[in-house]
């Protein structure tokens, strides 16, 4: 703590000194000492965009898709969609917006914050994820919705000085901008999820064979996920004002705003960010991993359903051999919650006969011999 309070006077001494600077004035800021930060001159100002503006700055996605034709990569028809698609949806957004910040009803306002949660929703489930899951798309829209609602409220209400908290034209672009961070954790993170129990889904087995509990069985899954998920986000606030200029200080910088005004609101915002994601992830994952290790517990891989029809053939057999060890399972579990890794006198042979599948565990209780369902072979 003292070595925080100790950075913290030290930039806070820096600042007062950069402010105290005598700056070299601007023949308009020599007019007018008092508005050192006033608006720049009529003819100066900024001329609004048009649709030619964004045309000509379309013209520059020729690079990739020069680059996707000459490589070879086929992504020049991704780009082509993306691109149209980006523009959209901030048309419809801006219109949306622009008639909901006249307004301050609470429907209004939360009918748009769930309007953007479901759609956030279907992108990890149906666009982002490679396989999906009974009960996925509830549990990413609780995850990132509700985490999202929450941190908006708390930072607008105690941080951001907004009152009431869901007034639409701080409430709204917050929300927004945590929907973004919380869709990419989540799919990460769900993904991650995934991909280490199919992965390693023998490993797991095995270790529910001999008696591992559900969240010991879960953790390391989890853990791992969750670092993987939230190294985007941690990255991104370590580089924030070094290796890059947030896009609320490049928008507070355009409309001639308060710079050092809008680097504390970039503070505010990229913990939000991280704070949002970091919370929408872990219910995610943990979500995940429950569903697909149920409270038996048994692995079901089976549940898994391919969004491409390419991926299906690999669902298909991780989903055989799943049903496979489940069925097995039921007679070989014990009635311990011991790793084996933690046990090492927690020892299993097992055997195989052409007329049943015979199964032998020693234990620290003894030797039981189990006979396993000639079904689940």
């Amino acid at each position: 703590m003292s070595l925080l309070y100790g950075a913290f006077q030290v930039v806070r001494a820096a600042g007062d000194a950069v402010a105290q600077l005598q700056w070299y004035a601007t023949p308009s800021s020599q007019s007018s000492p008092g508005t050192a930060h006033s608006s720049i001159d009529d003819d100066q100002q900024q001329q609004p965009l048009s649709w030619f503006n964004v045309g000509i700055a379309s013209l520059m996605l020729a690079i990739n898709i020069a680059l996707s034709v000459w490589l070879g990569l086929g992504m020049s028809k991704s780009l082509i969609v993306s691109t149209v698609r980006c523009i959209v949806q901030l048309t419809v957004l801006g219109m949306v917006l622009n008639q909901l910040f006249l307004t301050e009803n609470p429907v209004y306002i939360f009918s748009m914050v769930l309007g953007l949660g479901t759609l956030a929703a279907f992108e990890v489930t149906y666009w982002r994820s490679k396989h999906r899951f009974p009960g996925m798309f509830a549990g990413a829209f609780v995850a990132i919705t509700g985490s999202a609602v929450g941190v908006a409220l708390f930072g607008n209400a105690l941080s951001l000085n907004t009152h009431p908290a869901y007034t639409a034209q701080k409430f709204i672009p917050t929300v927004g901008m945590l929907f973004g961070a919380n869709l990419i954790g989540v799919s990460i993170g769900v993904n991650a999820v995934m991909s280490s129990l199919d992965t390693h889904r023998d490993r797991i087995e095995s270790a529910l064979c001999y008696g591992a509990s559900r969240w010991e069985t879960m953790k390391p899954v989890v853990v791992a996920s969750l670092k993987s998920a939230l190294v985007p986000s941690i990255s991104n606030m370590s580089a924030c004002g070094l290796l890059s200029i947030p896009g609320l200080m490049v928008g507070w910088s355009l409309s001639g705003a308060n710079v050092l005004m809008a680097s504390r609101y970039q503070m505010v915002v990229m913990i939000m960010l991280t704070a949002s994601t970091a919370l929408s992830t872990m219910l995610a994952v943990i979500f995940c991993a429950s569903v697909l290790i149920n409270g038996t517990p048994v692995l079901r891989l089976d549940l898994l359903t391919a969004n491409k029809p390419k991926q299906a053939a690999s669902v298909s057999g991780a989903s055989r051999s799943s049903s496979r060890m489940t069925l097995l399972r039921a007679g070989l579990r014990p009635k311990s919650d011991l790793y084996l890794s933690r046990n090492p006198s927690c020892v299993a042979v097992a055997s195989t006969t052409t007329s049943s599948s015979t199964a032998t565990i020693r234990s620290h209780s003894g030797v039981r011999l189990i006979s396993a369902a000639a079904a689940g072979r």
